[in-house]
């Protein structure tokens, strides 16, 4: 009767089979963890861009920034004195009725209010005396938050 002494009875290769090399049992998640990492800072630079579309240039302030809702109303007001609802263009004295219009819950919806720093104090003014004519009678004035003043 032979006997073999090196365990696998296959010349000496033990139980790893054929090829030699043992099977893969864990996996690398370094790769992964870099490309999850590259897509958040992606996401969190990009992010604000999107929240308004009409480019304001808006005055520095030292306030704390508002939490945002979901129910949101955005009215801006450009260098020109052009009023947008949202991403819209609004023609004079549209405002109110675009307003009006508006389907309303039992809480009002926030309404932000973004005006470029060159405008003239009584045009933005105006627009908010629109504002408060179509029943909207919280008005948040969104700034740049800044450290240093101006």
């Amino acid at each position: 009767m032979a006997m073999s002494v090196g365990g696998g009875g296959g010349g000496g290769r033990g139980r790893r089979g054929r090829g030699g090399r043992a099977a893969m049992s864990e996996i690398n998640v370094t790769p992964l963890v870099d490309v999850m990492l590259v897509l958040l800072i992606i996401f969190m630079v990009t992010a604000p861009m999107l929240a308004a579309g009409v480019p304001v240039d808006l005055p520095d302030s030292k306030a704390d920034p508002l939490d945002q809702q979901q129910d949101q109303i955005t009215v801006s007001i450009d260098a020109q004195g052009n009023v947008f609802l949202d991403d819209q263009q609004l023609a004079p004295g549209e405002l109110t009725d675009r307003l009006a219009g508006l389907q309303r819950g039992p809480k009002p919806p926030l309404v932000t209010l973004r005006a470029d720093r060159v405008l003239d104090w009584g045009r933005v003014a105006a627009v908010m005396g629109e504002l408060n004519a179509a029943g909207f009678k919280s008005i948040s004035l969104v700034t740049n938050s800044s450290s240093a003043p101006q």
